[in-house]
């Protein structure tokens, strides 16, 4: 996982908890954190060479990299600060394009029958799509966008806490610039 530096660059107070956007002094990458009593989830800046880095070093064909690299990439880290077993599931997210259309996210179930088609059986690094875990407990991997490098979005997660639904949108995500 990529590791940042951050400092705070701004938090809006969002309901029950607060978004906060950081900004590597070092790096330039940005990142933003939801947090409320029962979730806190990050999104980071993924840039595409370090996709292009870390999958070539794995010795995953050029396909298979191009094919999330293109993609806006997020690393995510999601904790269950709940006392109760929360669970989430990638394919109840959406994301809010440029042109304010609502559309899925790819899951890592279609990233893997995507890779098994290409005959790769690598399954590390795309977020867990199906999860439910107990208090403390964490977990982190890649959220893929089919959107332009730089390009802004909004993203509304869902989580669920004893049966009970709950969702948040982050405005104004920002894609990891493309490499100059």
């Amino acid at each position: 996982m990529l590791l940042m530096l951050s400092i705070p660059m701004s938090y809006v107070v969002a309901g029950e908890g607060k978004i906060i956007a950081r900004t590597d002094p070092d790096t330039g990458l940005k990142s933003w954190q939801y947090q409320g009593k029962d979730l806190a989830i990050e999104f980071l800046q993924v840039p595409p060479d370090f996709i292009r880095a870390s999958y070539a070093a794995r010795g995953l064909p050029k396909d298979l990299i191009e094919s999330v690299a293109t993609q806006c990439v997020f690393g995510t880290i999601v904790r269950n600060l709940s006392d109760q077993p929360l669970s989430y599931r990638v394919a109840d997210w959406r994301y809010l394009s440029p042109d304010a259309v609502e559309h899925k996210v790819k899951t890592k179930t279609q990233w893997l029958e995507q890779w098994h088609g290409m005959g790769v059986r690598f399954s590390w690094s795309m977020l867990a799509d199906d999860v439910t875990f107990y208090k403390g407990d964490w977990i982190q991997g890649f959220t893929t966008l089919p959107e332009p490098h730089g390009s802004r979005v909004g993203l509304k997660f869902v989580w669920s806490i004893a049966g009970e639904r709950h969702e948040k949108i982050l405005p104004d995500l920002e894609c990891a610039p493309a490499p100059e």
